[in-house]
This record gives structure tokens, sequence and C-alpha cells, in this order.
């Protein structure tokens, strides 16, 4: 897997943390994780040697037009894409990069605590949650609501903290195929601490392991 972290905008102190979290679960699942900031690992030829790459709590404009290339014929041909955070507010005019996300980042209120409702509990990065996970974070507005496009897996009712602005539908963990290869984004992971949680982690690695064709849960709703 490759756990690309690059950032031009916004940079999260959490991004050792994800960093650490995604090595420590490649150690214990199996699977080898080569973690950089350099976007000259996006060609044709370095991406074929990887089965998903995430972008983790990366912001602004992180590839050249070689890299963007290389990363949707990677995904369009049959690789993995894990979007983590802020990977919803990079790459913002370029449109395949929107869609490979699904939605892009609008704002968001303060940290605070909330409750996701988990939509599908069939699904590997939300099969392990309770229907109501309690959780503090971000809560991350998006521009435009992609329940219509990608299959939801948490939401969050804006009734249970402040600053919401999406209304009554208000998705934040989402799944879909691009191509022939799949995506998964979770808006989730501000906080150090969210790295160090179990339940997260496992958030982390069932998406992941989706993304890469590594695990079941593969009905589209």
């Amino acid at each position: 897997m490759l756990v690309f972290s690059r950032t031009t905008g916004y940079r999260h102190d959490s991004i050792p943390a994800g960093v650490a979290a995604f090595r420590e679960l490649g150690t214990e699942h199996g699977f080898s994780v080569h973690a950089t900031e350099d976007h000259r690992v996006f060609t044709e030829e370095s991406l074929a040697g990887y089965a998903a790459v995430v972008f983790l709590s990366t912001s602004g404009e992180v590839l050249d037009d070689t890299g963007r290339a290389a990363l949707e014929g990677f995904v369009r041909g049959g690789g993995g894409f894990a979007g983590v955070h802020s990977a919803s507010g990079t790459e913002p005019d370029w449109p395949f990069y929107g869609e490979l996300v699904g939605a892009r980042f609008a704002g968001h209120p303060e940290i605070q605590a909330a409750a996701l409702t988990v939509e599908d509990p069939d699904h590997p990065a939300t099969e392990h949650l309770p229907r109501l996970w309690a959780w503090t974070d971000e809560w991350y507005n998006f521009a435009g609501n992609p329940r219509p496009s990608v299959r939801v897996l948490a939401s969050v009712e804006e009734s249970r903290y402040r600053g919401g602005t999406m209304g009554a539908d208000h998705p934040l963990v989402w799944c879909r195929p691009v191509g022939a290869g799949r995506s998964f984004f979770t808006a989730l992971g501000h906080c150090d601490e969210a790295y160090l949680t179990p339940e997260f982690r496992r958030h982390l690695l069932g998406g992941l392991l989706w993304a890469a064709r590594l695990i079941d849960g593969e009905q589209q709703r």
C-alpha cells in the first residue's frame, strides 16, 4: 500500500500518527506500507506495484500532470483508493479527483463530540461499529451531497452537534466503484488520538482492504 501525505495547504499535526497507524496495521495484517510525501512516486510504472493508494490528510495541489494521469489510470484500471479526512480538500481544480473522492470539503465547525449513524453494517469499514458510534472530531461539511453516486456507510444528524450546514442528510463515510477500481473515503481522523483507537484503526483497515479488493463487502447499494 502507498500512503501519501503531502500537503501544500493546511497541514494536520496528526499525519505522523496516521502514518504510524497504517504501518502498524500492515505489520499486523500482512501487507507492506510505503509512506511518502514525494509526488514523483506517482507514475504508471511505480503505481503498478501497489494494491491501493491512501491519501492521508493531504491538502492543496499535491500532484503534477504526470502524477494525476498516473493516479487516474491506476484507479480506472482496477487499483484501490482510500481518502482520509482532508483528502476531500485536495486537488480542488482537478475534476477526476472530485469524482474519485465523491465530495469536496466546504469547512467545519470546532472539534466536538457527536455520534455517527452507521447506515451500512455489512461493509468491512463499519461492520464492527455500533449503530450509533460516539466520536469526537471535526465534522466536515461538503459542497454537495455525495449520496446519489456513492454507497453511504455512515452519516451524522446535525442536531447532535453545532455547525452542520448540509441539513437532514449529512454523509461522512462512503465508498464507490470508479472505473474498474474502488474508492473509499472517511471524513474522520483529525486528532492524533483517533489513530490510537482500536475501532478507528479497524475502520481504516476495512476501508483500505475493501478498496484493494483484499476483503469482501462487494455489494453496491
